[in-house]
């Protein structure tokens, strides 16, 4: 139980990195994250089955993802058409991308293909469970994604790419081009999606069309739920606890889908579930509940 909800954690925690640049710190509500998570899954399960490595195909996916984004932002900052309209956009497009990659499949199986995960959990089958090995296996790879977003947003560019959605006009100032700012985080964020739904489909073992279905909603949940467990600005707390969030949000699913019948809940329910609790925490960080958080009048709570 608890190794499950790990592993499920530390993988869509990935996505909600992506989730964390753009809503968070380019203040762009992208929903292409909807159309690039099942486009790396679609990608690793393709390029599995074609014979590809594991790793030459989480390399495709993420370059494949920050293409998505690209096309995001093109339409976003070319074709000004407003960053929710253009995620749509992208989408509905990725959608007969997805079918197309996978051979106009809707789904495609890996049971009997080799994975990443699968030699890692045969690997290691003598000296730990299997579940043990991909814990620490998607531990490690969300802490050296972590850290290297955190040299990042340590960098002149990563400042630059912080300072953008709280001030655009102190970056033009600065004689800079926001919309080159702005496609480069895009471009970032959907890479990670991306790779996030290729671990998702090693995992699950299978890639499906409709794996992105609700995936921007549920990045969102786990980004408010870990913005209630931690207060910080610091770039190292602020994605610490985006990871943190994601793991917390996938064991509050796990509890509804297994003892929801209680109160007559199906896993039919868990989409509603989802929006309950971004609008919890949307009330919630209205009025000012949270903890070092300060009232309109400028008194704390």
């Amino acid at each position: 139980m608890i190794e499950g909800i790990l592993i499920e954690g530390f993988i869509y925690g990935i996505m909600v990195l992506g989730v964390f640049i753009t809503f968070r710190v380019l203040n762009f509500a992208d929903m292409t994250v909807d159309g690039s998570f099942p486009l790396g899954a679609a990608i690793m399960a393709s390029m599995l089955l074609r014979g590809l490595s594991s790793g030459a195909a989480l390399g495709i996916a993420f370059a494949a993802g920050a293409a998505a984004g690209l096309l995001t932002a093109l339409i976003h900052t070319r074709l000004r058409i407003p960053d929710l309209l253009s995620g749509i956009l992208t989408m509905t497009m990725l959608y007969s991308l997805n079918l197309r990659v996978m051979s106009n499949r809707a789904n495609l199986s890996l049971l009997r293909t080799p994975t990443l995960f699968s030699r890692i959990a045969d690997w290691a089958s003598p000296f730990m469970p299997p579940e043990i090995a991909l814990v620490l296996f998607c531990a490690l790879a969300v802490a050296l994604i972590k850290a290297a977003l955190d040299l990042f947003f340590h960098t002149d560019f990563g400042l630059t790419l912080g300072a953008l959605g709280s001030n655009p006009q102190l970056v033009i100032s600065q004689g800079m081009n926001p919309d080159l700012i702005k496609t480069c985080g895009i471009c970032l964020a959907n890479g990670l999606v991306a790779v996030s739904g290729s671990f998702a489909a090693m995992y699950q073992g299978f890639a499906d069309v409709s794996l992105g279905s609700g995936m921007i909603v549920s990045g969102l949940a786990s980004l408010m739920i870990g913005e209630f467990l931690v207060r910080s600005n610091h770039i190292n707390i602020l994605t610490l606890r985006v990871i943190l969030g994601s793991v917390l949000y996938r064991a509050l699913m796990y509890f509804a889908r297994n003892y929801g019948y209680h109160i007559h809940m199906t896993a039919n329910d868990l989409k509603l579930i989802t929006g309950i609790l971004i609008v919890i925490c949307v009330i919630i960080s209205k009025r000012g509940f949270l903890p070092g958080r300060r009232r309109r009048n400028g008194a704390r709570p």
